[in-house]
């Protein structure tokens, strides 16, 4: 065998290789959103000087770089002049608000209770925000509309499209 078939031989080897071999393609994935811990049975306390102010729990919680988010969320503020209770089937707890997500039930102490689907509520400000239909109720009175916003610590509620029932009380003389 001659030696230039030999090189005519590797060269068309390598021809072949260069034309129909593709390099593969590797992208790499860049996880910037990765849970710290996953935890079942979760509850949250957190404390100042004056006692407890704010009590979460739930049935498993996931901890993120910023956040907490919470299935059967049960969340309790104490950190103003009403006690403020939420419960909801999903949450997120980031940055001192907290993102409630089906069958929400907020209760004050005093006995006014709203229900909805989504809200939110910042702790800073103590307004729970919702932007679906809703139903507050204390008492026998009972107010149904859209888009509530109320203010746990100034005690005001602004809504659209309500609809109110209300029980007039007579003064004893």
């Amino acid at each position: 065998m001659n030696i230039n078939y030999f090189f005519l031989f590797i060269f068309s080897c390598l021809v072949m290789i260069l034309f129909l071999f593709k390099p593969l393609d590797i992208t790499q994935q860049k996880f910037n959103d990765v849970p710290l811990f996953s935890i079942s049975y979760f509850r949250m306390h957190e404390l100042n000087s004056k006692g407890l102010i704010t009590l979460m729990n739930g049935d498993t919680a996931t901890k993120y770089k910023d956040r907490y988010t919470v299935d059967k969320m049960n969340y309790t503020d104490k950190s103003r002049k009403y006690l403020a209770n939420m419960q909801s089937n999903s949450g997120i707890y980031k940055d001192d608000i907290v993102y409630l997500d089906g069958d929400i039930v907020y209760t004050r102490e005093d006995g006014l209770t709203f229900e909805t689907q989504k809200a939110v509520y910042d702790k800073k400000t103590t307004i729970a925000t919702t932007e679906g239909d809703y139903v507050l109720y204390k008492g026998s009175n009972m107010v149904k509309g859209e888009e509530l916003k109320y203010n746990n610590s100034l005690e005001i509620v602004k809504s659209k499209n309500v609809v109110v029932k209300y029980q007039l009380e007579e003064r004893s003389r």
